[in-house]
Formats: C-alpha cells, structure tokens, sequence
C-alpha cells in the first residue's frame, strides 16, 4: 500500500510550530517545503539535504525570497495564479534567477491569502501529489490562523498590489479601489509611472538617499513603489492640477542631475509615461516609461533631454516605421545617394545633414557642432541639395529624411 492510501489525513497532528508541520509535509512528499507569509517572508521551512537550489538558500539565509525572484515570478505568471486561485501551481525552472521546478499552493481564509507553501521537486507530479499540496494547504491555515499569523497592510502588501497593476493582472476597478484603500493608498486623480534606470542593482544604502530626495520634491506626491533589480519604479502624482505633465518632466530631470551629482551614479536615466486618471491604465504607463528608456538607449543624443513618453514626438513611432521599412524594403532615394557620394569621396555629409537636422536647421549651432564654419556648412548644405535632387526648405522631405537616417542607425 502506497503513501497515499495508508492513511486518509496524511497530516494528522497536532503541531507544535510551523517547522513541525513543514518537516511533516515534506516527509509525506517527498521534497523540501517552504511555508511563507502573504508578503514573502519565510514562516518556516523542512530539512533538506545537499541538493537544493540557490533561491531556496537564499530564501533561508535572508529569511524572505529575494526581490528578483519574486520579481521573476511575477512576469513569468506565477504569482498572478496564486492570487487568482487556490489549486497548486506547477511552475517550471526559472535558471536566471537559480530557481528550479516547483509546486506552490496559496493558503487562503476567505478572500484573503495568508500565505503560500512551495515544494522544491524533481520529478513530474502526479495527481496525487497535487491532492497533497490541497491538503497540506488547509493544515497550514489552521495552523497560522491559531498562531495568529496575519498579512499586515504595510509595505510589503503593497508591493504585492503594485505588481499586480505594473503587469496588468489587476483590472477590476472595484477590486483595485477595495485593496488601495486597505493600504490606505489614494488612487484618485491623474497618476503615472516614473522609472529611473541605475548603472548596477539598487543597494540599501543608495535606496535610503533616493527616498529621501524623492519625499523631498516639491513636484510629484509619491504614492508607493518598488524596485525591479536596477530600476526603482515609482507611482507617483502631481502636487498642482496647473501643468501636471510639466511637474512629471521637472521631477525627473532634477532626480536625474541631483542623484547623479550627490551620489556620483554615473549612466543615471529617468522616464516617465503618460498620466492617467484610471488606475486601470497603470500598466500602460509603466509600458511607455519602458519604452522611453529604450529609447534613450538607442538615441542617447537625440534623446538626451526627453523624459516622458509625451515628449518622444516621432519616436514614438519609430519602431513601427522600421519595421515596415524592412517588411517593404524601402531604400531612401536622398539617403542612397548620400551614402554612395560619402563613399566615392571619403566626405561627411551624411553626417552633416544629420546634425543640420538634428539642430532643427539651425546654421549656427549644427556649425558648432560639426567644429566647422557656418560658410562651410552653407557650402555643404548646397551641395547636398544637389547630389540628393532634394529640396531643404520642404519640411516634410526633411521629416522624412530625418526619421529614414535614425532607421539607419537602428540597423547598425
């Protein structure tokens, strides 16, 4: 006779602690177990031998699981599955972050989670097993409900919340507004994202000095945040009704210039998304923070004072304009002709039309910027128009021109 059938209720009873009843479920399994709170702090945990992964160590050694995990698992799906039910979840191995297979089941009393157990396991699960985890998730709610263990509002909890706005798996308006206000969160009024990008992961003690700065400003009301290893993601809100977007831009550029002068964060980049009055659109904002930041990865100068994705102009576009350019493969006549002469004649005016543009025409400051004379650059100017048969004084060639050289640059 097998586990399962010696005995209707593997896990009789009773426990002293909750490592008693860990050990207990990991005996009757078969595999290492942990037993966590609502917000991912390690409630117990069974003996285990040598064979265990590096987020589990981890998790015992820091007493909670550690951010890029949780991080992980969230865009990976996990959480959001535990959040939406109470039937075990088989998750797969998550190598990047030293996780392997797993069986989690959250512990619910009512519409409350209480915690989550979670089986480090090496083998398909069966059926069977899967009835276990079911059980084991009932003893473990008596368990911490007589140990009086409770999820607390408090930071944690709202990161929890947060996260499931940021990837969108909150979208009831009445179930965002119930948990906003059990974390005494006021989603009221235009919100948005604001991400800052950091050179290397985000340490403790630079964490303290940027919340400092950032209770400080006199632009922006921070509602809550989080962090996702090198980016610190705030959800934020305009102190004025007057100019909010321009409260948004100011607030980002000064935490940029501040931070990278006090602390010395070098590579230092800051975005924001656009300001909804839906919590619903949180994600969308997140998503155009993101992409802001991609942005200024791949433009870095001609995207070197944009902040929001309201100030990306054409760029917002540009991804879907390269794209089609491929699929069509459309060649720039102008373009073509430009590179063909700079090669035939070892010249630079594919890069001077690029910095005539860039400077928005202006003679004076593309010549300053070319270290060339405002003569040499009109002499050049003229010659482009020649060679490319194309008119300067059209704006839409030159808007066209101008979005056909950043595709360039994307190729390369």
């Amino acid at each position: 006779m097998d586990k399962f059938s010696e005995q209707l209720d593997p896990f009789k009873g009773p426990f002293q602690s909750l490592e008693e009843l860990a050990d207990a479920i990991s005996e009757t399994i078969g595999c290492p177990i942990t037993i966590e709170d609502a917000n991912h702090r390690i409630l117990a945990y069974s003996t285990h031998d040598d064979d265990v992964d590096p987020a589990r160590m981890a998790t015992i050694m820091r007493r909670k699981v550690p951010d890029n995990v949780i991080k992980s698992l969230w865009k990976n799906g996990v959480i959001p599955k535990l959040f939406d039910s109470d039937e075990p979840v088989i998750i797969p191995a998550i190598a990047e972050v030293g996780l392997g297979k797993r069986v989690a089941i959250s512990v619910w009393k009512n519409d409350e989670i209480l915690g989550f157990i979670w089986g480090q396991v090496t083998w398909d699960i069966t059926e069977e097993e899967l009835d276990l985890f079911r059980k084991a998730g009932k003893v473990v709610k008596n368990q911490m409900l007589s140990l009086k263990i409770r999820k607390k509002a408090g930071e944690e909890g709202h990161k929890d919340f947060f996260w499931q706005l940021l990837t969108g798996h909150l979208k009831d308006r009445g179930k965002i507004d119930s948990l906003a206000d059990k974390y005494h969160l006021s989603m009221n009024g235009a919100t948005g994202i604001v991400v800052f990008e950091f050179p290397e992961e985000i340490q403790q003690s630079l964490e303290r000095h940027v919340n400092y700065y950032i209770q400080a400003s006199s632009y922006i009301k921070l509602i809550t945040s989080t962090t996702d290893e090198n980016q610190l993601i705030l959800l934020v809100r305009p102190f004025q009704d007057e100019g909010p977007s321009r409260q948004i831009k100011d607030f980002v550029r000064d935490f940029v210039e501040e931070i990278s002068s006090r602390l010395g964060v070098q590579e230092l980049k800051g975005a924001a998304g656009t300001l909804y009055r839906s919590p619903v659109s949180i994600r969308e904002s997140y998503k155009e923070a993101l992409y802001v930041l991609s942005i200024k990865d791949r433009f870095k100068y001609e995207a070197s004072g944009i902040y929001t994705y309201q100030e990306l102009g054409v760029f917002q576009f540009i991804d879907d304009l390269y794209e089609k350019r491929i699929r069509d493969g459309y060649q720039n006549y102008h373009l073509e002709k430009l590179m063909e002469y700079d090669r035939k004649h070892h010249s630079q005016l594919l890069e001077t039309i690029d910095m005539y543009l860039r400077y928005d025409c202006n003679v004076n400051e593309a010549s300053k910027a070319l270290h060339v004379h405002a003569n040499t650059l009109n002499y050049r100017l003229k010659r482009i128009g020649e060679i490319t048969e194309m008119d300067l004084k059209d704006p839409n060639q030159k808007m066209t021109l101008y979005l056909d050289l950043k595709i360039e640059q994307m190729k390369k």
